[in-house]
């Protein structure tokens, strides 16, 4: 099934973007007798495991009931078994997690859920989880990456080269119509319709099945406009509080917002990046805030209601005081983010970023081994970085020496190459798993 660069392919039915986690499922499923794939609503989950399972259990409908009424039901069928929406019945997890522990053969279950349940997951060691995400840029099919992350986080320090046609103009648009599967080549109208339909059903439903009903929706999407112009920043959840007044001029209490985040991060539509925590070197203050960024870039533009063309003419998007510089470099720094997550979970490792506790040095991604050396990473939206944008590169590259694998810019530029000081830059149509 791993076919490189296949992007799409026709299966009888809709059109089937090729997805990183396709080739991480293939490669687990030989020696995990289950997978869990979990992530926000409309990613993907669900197409992705019906490709493999024999057997469909979808318990967001009618089958949930009998599934409710009896859990033991999702051990019948012909493997590999698809349990959809495992989250609306607890009980099936457990149930997959003795069949594990009797001896299931690899290959034999798979769990898709768009909620985490904490105190459910109690499979640990015999039920693998894996996050799935919006599609990449490298999954979009914009164009075919010459520059693997793999390769880069495991050392291979070779040549940088590629070279692309896609420009700003175009990642504002991705960022814009966004990686959820659903919204590819829809309309500009449709477009909105389904991300208003989204977020409607984020405040009215998923909230009330999640235990919170909201009272006052505007307040909780205030709040959410909010977080979505603090994107790839690390305001405090205070600041963020303090923006949501939504000019009525008494802002939201604590013990309201507090479960809005809880909530959004269970739902998997707040993705926040957390601090680097080296487990090698001795980098001294460093700050450990995340920062905070949504699903999809995409839900960022449109609870703020900007479209590409506003995001590259730089209108004043959000309270300014949650952020530094102009909201199309910190949504690109999202996009980037979104495709370094996915790239780097399927090279086994996990991504964090840097920040020095009063701010002086900083790099946007941090991607770690196993074994704690990693690959530094900077977004810029420039086409050529400067020395400049490549400071607190080498800044960092001073701390921690050979425990850095590498350092890469990457650009909006058509190009992929190295610098004469060996940083790699590479335009982020370019970078694929």
């Amino acid at each position: 099934m791993s076919t490189r660069w296949t992007w799409q392919e026709r299966t009888g039915g809709p059109l089937y973007l090729h997805r990183v986690l396709d080739d991480e499922l293939d490669e687990k499923s030989a020696e995990f007798a289950a997978i869990s794939i979990e992530g926000p609503k409309g990613v993907g989950k669900t197409e992705t495991a019906q490709r493999r399972a024999h057997t469909d259990y979808r318990l967001d409908g009618p089958t949930g009931q009998v599934v409710a009424a009896n859990p033991q039901v999702v051990l019948t069928g012909e493997p590999p078994i698809l349990i959809d929406e495992w989250q609306r019945v607890p009980a099936t997890w457990d149930v997959i997690r003795r069949a594990v522990d009797d001896g299931a053969p690899p290959g034999s279950y798979l769990l898709a859920g768009s909620a985490s349940e904490h105190g459910a997951h109690t499979g640990a060691g015999r039920i693998l989880t894996l996050r799935m995400r919006p599609l990449t840029l490298s999954e979009r099919g914009i164009d075919a990456p010459t520059v693997s992350l793999r390769r880069l986080l495991g050392g291979e320090r070779g040549v940088i080269e590629g070279q692309t046609d896609v420009g700003l103009e175009d990642y504002a648009h991705e960022i814009v119509s966004s990686g959820f599967p659903a919204t590819r080549g829809l309309s500009e109208a449709a477009h909105e319709d389904f991300f208003d339909s989204y977020l409607q059903r984020i405040v009215e439903r998923d909230f009330e099945e999640m235990g919170r009903l909201i009272r006052r929706p505007a307040t909780l999407l205030r709040w959410m406009n909010a977080y979505a112009a603090a994107t790839a920043s690390t305001a405090s959840l205070e600041t963020i509080r303090d923006a949501a007044t939504g000019g009525e001029g008494q802002k939201p209490a604590k013990t309201t917002t507090q479960p809005y985040r809880e909530i959004l991060q269970r739902l998997f539509i707040v993705d926040e990046l957390p601090a680097w925590a080296p487990t090698r070197n001795r980098i001294s203050r460093l700050a450990m805030a995340p920062k905070h960024h949504l699903a999809d870039p995409a839900l960022a533009t449109s609870l703020l209601g900007v479209g590409a063309g506003a995001l590259l003419s730089a209108e004043p998007v959000g309270p300014p005081s949650l952020r530094e510089g102009p909201l199309l470099g910190a949504l690109f720094e999202s996009l980037v983010m979104l495709s370094v997550r996915v790239y780097a979970q399927a090279a086994r490792g996990r991504v964090s970023h840097l920040r020095t506790r009063n701010g002086d040095h900083e790099v946007d991604l941090i991607a770690e081994r196993r074994d704690g050396r990693i690959l530094a990473i900077e977004a810029k939206l420039a086409a050529v970085p400067g020395d400049r944008d490549v400071r607190h590169l080498h800044w960092l590259a001073q701390q921690i020496g050979s425990d850095l694998l590498d350092a890469v810019v990457i650009t909006t530029g058509p190009y992929a190459y190295r610098r004469p000081d060996q940083i790699a830059v590479v335009p982020a149509a370019l970078l694929g798993p």
